[in-house]
């Protein structure tokens, strides 16, 4: 089985780790789990941040995930049987949320037995829920190395990358109008931001899709969508925020759309075409 040596040949840590929040020993305390050694070494050797589209939780975050997910989706389990086929925690053998992606996405591990042989299931509820015979570094190796068809995740980028966590902006652009196609108006911003790598898709047919990918020169993460409105979210390194309005605008007018509004995720206003 693949260790965190193979791992870091295929996808290099970053020099200087971004230290996690929170305390991996308190979190085995208050769960009464001992977490997997692959996944502690794993979080010291990479720190916070982002394989690809798949963000490693912090100690709080897994704490709090763990906290809500029999409460959260218990109730819909029961109306839904089929969409989650496995125990939750801190029932026998639950799922425990380990990572997740910007699609929804949850990497978990199956808890019962000895903690370094737990394995991984990948489960989106609003889709299906697969299990690997892997641990979460084992997991990771084999995806990214393009040995394990996981099709929740999509395929993997040719050359994967980690994202240290970073300060970023978050800009919502929200739109109106366009006569051409989706797929044009998506490599019209695309081309915008080049050169991008994909970071996973969602395409609910009527209900919509999202596209994820990165501005991999600029450091830009962003995503297309008609799923959840029309519109453009972009995630930035605040020092390029000049550049980030004049690049996504000017798309918007190229792509032959208009601006309704542009927020903050949190809904505050931000940037104007007068700026």
């Amino acid at each position: 089985m693949a260790t965190l040596d193979d791992l870091v040949l295929l996808i290099t840590p970053p020099e200087n780790p971004v230290g996690f929040g929170g305390d991996w020993q308190a979190v085995e305390v208050e769960l009464g789990l001992v977490l997997p050694s692959d996944f502690k070494e794993l979080a010291a050797r990479y720190g916070e941040g982002d394989f690809d589209d798949i963000s490693l939780l912090s100690p709080d975050d897994l704490l709090t995930s763990a906290r809500d997910l029999l409460p959260m989706a218990g109730g819909f389990r029961d109306e839904f049987p089929e969409a989650v086929p496995f125990p939750l925690w801190p029932e026998p053998g639950g799922v425990l949320e380990w990572a997740r992606t910007g699609n929804g996405d949850s990497l978990c591990w199956l808890t019962g037995g000895v903690p370094d042989d737990w394995t991984t299931v990948v489960w989106n509820p609003r889709d299906s829920a697969d299990r690997y015979e892997s641990s979460a570094v084992a997991f990771l190796c084999a995806y990214f190395g393009g040995e394990l068809d996981v099709p929740l995740l999509g395929s993997p980028p040719p050359a994967p990358w980690f994202d240290p966590r970073r300060d970023r902006s978050h800009v919502l652009v929200r739109l109106h109008g366009g006569e051409l196609p989706y797929e044009q108006r998506l490599r019209i911003l695309r081309d915008a931001v080049r050169p991008t790598a994909d970071r996973g898709a969602f395409d609910g047919g009527e209900s919509g899709r999202q596209d994820h990918f990165k501005a991999v020169g600029r450091d830009w993460l962003l995503t297309y969508e008609n799923a959840y409105g029309h519109g453009i979210r972009v995630a930035y390194p605040p020092e390029d925020d000049e550049e980030a309005r004049t690049v996504i605008l000017d798309a918007v007018d190229a792509m032959g759309c208009q601006v309704r509004s542009i927020t903050t995720y949190k809904g505050e206003p931000i940037w104007s075409r007068g700026e």
